[in-house]
């Protein structure tokens, strides 16, 4: 008996895709199911970068499939493809730029913008194009952290040309101003800064802008919120109490805005000492996932406390560059796809298509 269209279709809706819990079908990957003789082809089209584990999934289809009775041949053509998803009402989106995400805390210290770097690096690694912002107008840390020096360019004097770090494309205001040199800057004009260093910037079709917020909930946060087409906001933390309480501050902004919470990271975790090996909570355990149980939200990921990260970061090269098979690299790895899915799974930009309304008088 020939194998039919819909035996392909059950199939693959019955089979799920271990990273987001759906199915192939109603997930919407599978794509251009095609039958010549007993021989089955498909192309599954993942909606998050997934270099790490595109292999397993295309072997996970492709064994699937082959257990169907009279299939002699299969062939499974994967890749992934990232769009455009909706943000805040009435915020114009970015030239070039299909997601923004934002990176904030509720307080400093918390290593938000090693997270940052990290996951920007991590989203890169897993096959997307990727940029960050440094919105920490008074303390800049990206252009060390990625071992850039130097001065962006400028073709038309108006716009300036991203700086490139490791894959990434970059901006901060350190690019701009020699590294001793203080921004004493009130409020309007730190916002104002933020505004030119995202709108000026010639962002090249990126499908994910990392953006590291400063710490706490002030004048950069409320005009990241009114003004920046956020897709979703990623919120770090350390599981010690103190810093759990200005991170459910930082958690509940976004929420009145509107800007979909993506989920929480677990900075700090544990500590394994490097000489014996043991292990401790030194500042307190499931911190972060109680929160996420208080707010429905999902644990993205908890890292330990390890001085080759803050090494690392230090030197220019990030862990996930630096060490990119390692333990840590491969938990960045994993907290960017779980962030990439979770942008997946919410609702498109469709503003692009809505024809422009003319008014004529005749």
């Amino acid at each position: 008996m020939a194998i039919s269209e819909s035996q392909i279709q059950n199939a693959l809706k019955a089979l799920i895709d271990p990273n987001t819990g759906r199915d192939f079908v109603s997930g919407k990957s599978a794509k251009n199911i095609q039958i010549k003789d007993s021989h089955v082809s498909v192309d599954i089209v993942l909606g998050y970068p997934a270099n790490s584990v595109m292999a397993s999934v295309q072997a996970l289809v492709a064994a699937e499939l082959r257990s169907l009775p009279d299939v002699t041949g299969v062939t499974v053509n994967i890749g992934s493809r990232i769009v455009a998803h909706s943000v805040q009402r009435g915020v114009g989106l970015l030239n070039g730029v299909k997601n923004v995400i934002a990176v904030a805390s509720g307080k400093g210290g918390v290593g938000k913008s090693t997270t940052s770097v990290n996951l920007a690096l991590a989203l890169a690694a897993e096959g997307a194009r990727v940029g960050i912002l440094d919105a920490d107008i008074y303390g800049p840390s990206q252009p060390q952290m990625l071992g850039i020096s130097g001065r962006p360019d400028s073709e038309d004097g108006k716009s300036i040309e991203p700086m490139m770090g490791h894959g990434l494309q970059a901006m901060s205001i350190g690019f701009l101003v020699d590294t001793d040199t203080p921004m004493v800057w009130r409020g309007p004009m730190v916002t104002g800064a933020l505004e030119q260093l995202l709108r000026d910037t010639r962002w090249k079709e990126l499908d994910y802008l990392v953006i590291d917020l400063p710490p706490g909930t002030g004048d950069i946060q409320l005009t990241l919120a009114q003004k920046v087409p956020v897709t979703g906001a990623v919120i770090v933390t350390t599981p010690q109490d103190i810093a759990l309480l200005d991170a459910r501050k930082g958690l509940k902004m976004f929420e009145k805005v509107g800007i979909p919470i993506l989920g929480i990271v677990e900075n700090m975790s544990t500590h394994i000492c490097s000489n014996c090996g043991h292990e401790e909570h030194i500042f307190g355990a499931g911190g972060a996932a109680h929160m996420c149980a208080d707010y429905n939200v999902e644990l993205l990921g908890s890292l330990p406390l390890d001085i080759r990260i803050r090494e690392q970061a230090d030197s220019g090269t990030p862990t996930v560059v630096a060490e990119p098979d390692s333990a840590i690299a491969s938990t960045y790895k994993a907290i960017a796809r779980k962030t990439a899915i979770k942008i997946a799974n919410l609702s498109l930009d469709h503003t692009s298509k809505f024809p422009n309304i003319v008014i004529q008088n005749t």
